[in-house]
């Protein structure tokens, strides 16, 4: 198997979480990849498999985020991949797999597909039960202008870009030059909302492990740090992937400029879509992250619900013993990926 080709198909037809530059991302667990062919030896699909081997069980969980990368109305391609994925299982001794597919919760003929080859569906999971958010918000900007686009966001949010620039906030993108600046608006962040933050060499390491599709966005004020958020452009994407802000000055509406700094690059760039990431509990007016969701939609993109996760037991002794000494351990059992992941 070509690495390279591999890429190039989940660039073509997948997610970030799917790409080889993610398993450099998540170094902490083992990679392997899945790549299946057509009769002429053209690539069908693929399937990046996170491996993290569970100490004293001799015995491993598998995580395929957002995957696989293929039609999954095609039963036979995803037969394919499941051969392999077997493979994988039995080399590693696996007790399961987990999977959170691309595929609408509407889209029954997939859905049924993934529990024919007998994966167990989680549709009751909901909100921050699930590893990877179900609800995003996502914008459509294909085909459209930067003025387009602009034209399209409520007036209230026009309105505070324009307010932030005529605040002195400059907006722009980085490497990771201005890491400790956004680390120290994570920090910021994290204790605000409640929330455990990533270390500075994981943003580190994300920035280098994507080869300049990952980049830095901080809004600053008189060279003061007022926001900041990592995205990736992958696939004809946009994805704003982690986000923070200051405490201060938040008057001067940065987090609104540094959203629309972001949209214009993506179409700048020609992706077809901004996904503003994780709404969880959009739908809820009294929960804490309601507030979430009233801020992203005022870019007037939509509210796009994934199918969720689907979990593949192997052994479900050995799931019963990983889940206890998970437990005892004080180990979360989500697989952390981002902002939305």
């Amino acid at each position: 198997m070509s690495l390279e080709n591999f890429e190039r198909f989940c660039e073509k037809n997948g997610n970030f979480m799917q790409s080889a530059n993610w398993a450099k991302v998540k170094n902490s667990w083992k990679a392997e990849y899945i790549e299946v062919c057509d009769n002429s030896g053209s690539i069908e699909g693929t399937m990046l498999v996170l491996v993290k081997k569970i100490p004293f069980l001799n015995t491993a969980m598998l995580y395929a985020p957002r995957g696989p990368v293929c039609d999954i109305h095609n039963k036979a391609i995803l037969e394919k991949i499941f051969a392999r994925l077997c493979e994988i299982a039995k080399k590693y001794n696996a007790y399961m797999l987990k999977i959170d597919p691309l595929i609408d919760e509407r889209d029954v003929y997939a859905i049924n597909n993934l529990k024919s080859l007998g994966f167990e569906y989680h549709p009751e999971k909901v909100g921050y039960d699930n590893v990877q958010c179900r609800e995003n918000y996502v914008l459509d900007i294909a085909g459209q202008s930067v003025d387009e686009v602009f034209a399209g966001f409520k007036a209230k949010w026009r309105y505070n870009i324009r307010l932030a620039q005529r605040k002195g906030v400059v907006c722009d993108f980085y490497d990771d030059e201005k890491l400790d600046d956004f680390e120290a608006l994570m920090k910021q962040t994290s204790v605000r909302d409640g929330f455990d933050m990533r270390s500075k060499e994981y943003f580190k390491n994300l920035l280098k492990s994507f080869d300049g599709k990952a980049k830095l966005c901080m809004c600053y004020a008189d060279n003061v740090p007022l926001s900041g958020a990592l995205c990736i452009e992958y696939a004809g994407t946009m994805s704003y992937v982690y986000g923070c802000s200051s405490n201060e000055m938040r008057n001067y509406m940065p987090n609104y400029l540094m959203q629309w700094t972001m949209i214009k690059k993506a179409v700048d760039d020609g992706c077809d879509t901004y996904d503003f990431c994780g709404i969880p509990y959009w739908y809820d007016i009294e929960h804490k992250n309601f507030g979430v969701y009233k801020f992203k939609q005022g870019f007037n993109g939509q509210v796009k619900v994934w199918a969720g996760e689907f979990d593949y037991v192997f052994r479900t002794g050995l799931k019963h013993c990983a889940d206890i000494m998970m437990q005892i351990r004080g180990l979360s059992a989500k697989i952390s990926a981002g902002h939305s992941a």
